[in-house]
């Protein structure tokens, strides 16, 4: 009886076995790796502001410059833009209807403590900023931000946007932080922040 015909090479290797071979990186590949690597550290090295607070090799003190001044740590156009550009905009306008103007505003050109106090607890509910009513939320930054970063962006504030108001200080925030103890929750609107006021 004779064999399949295909008999023979079920027993065998399918295949043969796999060699490694020498397959190095594309060398445009390695280019481009190297050039991301050195766009992304000269562009920190560049731009200090980047640096979290804190990260800074020189360790410097908090001295609040209300705008990107040189010698200070603490930058308030730098924390502006960051935490309150989104909804007071870039030009202190705010949004109509939605959010209140800073230019202009009675609250930012007012008593120091009574800025302290919002960027402490944020508010909700209504107020009344240059003659216009906002029913909105602002979020709090006293647990978020030092009474430096504070009173820097406060006293950016107050000196922007056409602004003359002076600035505030380190120590009105602390001042503030500590006469509002416990106390977490935002202010109920303008009328309980006038009912603040002495």
């Amino acid at each position: 009886m004779s064999k399949p015909q295909n008999q023979d090479n079920v027993h065998g290797r399918e295949y043969p076995e796999p060699k490694e071979q020498a397959n190095p990186v594309p060398w445009l590949l390695g280019l481009i790796a190297a050039s991301l690597t050195v766009w992304g550290v000269s562009y920190f090295l560049l731009n200090p502001d980047l640096i979290p607070h804190g990260a800074s090799a020189s360790g410097g003190g908090d001295v609040v410059t209300a705008s990107g001044g040189s010698g200070g740590s603490t930058d308030g156009g730098q924390i502006f833009t960051t935490r309150c550009a989104s909804c007071h905009q870039a030009t202190g306008a705010g949004l109509p209807g939605v959010f209140p103007p800073l230019a202009g505003s009675e609250w930012v050109n007012g008593d120091a403590k009574t800025v302290a106090r919002i960027l402490l607890l944020g508010i909700n509910g209504k107020i009344t900023v240059t003659g216009a009513t906002f029913n909105g939320s602002m979020p709090a930054f006293g647990s978020t931000l030092s009474d430096a970063e504070i009173a820097a962006v406060a006293s950016h504030v107050r000196s922007s946007f056409g602004n003359k108001a002076p600035a505030i200080t380190a120590d009105t925030v602390k001042a503030e932080r500590t006469a509002l103890g416990s106390r977490t929750t935002p202010w109920a609107g303008g009328d309980e922040l006038k009912s603040q006021q002495k």
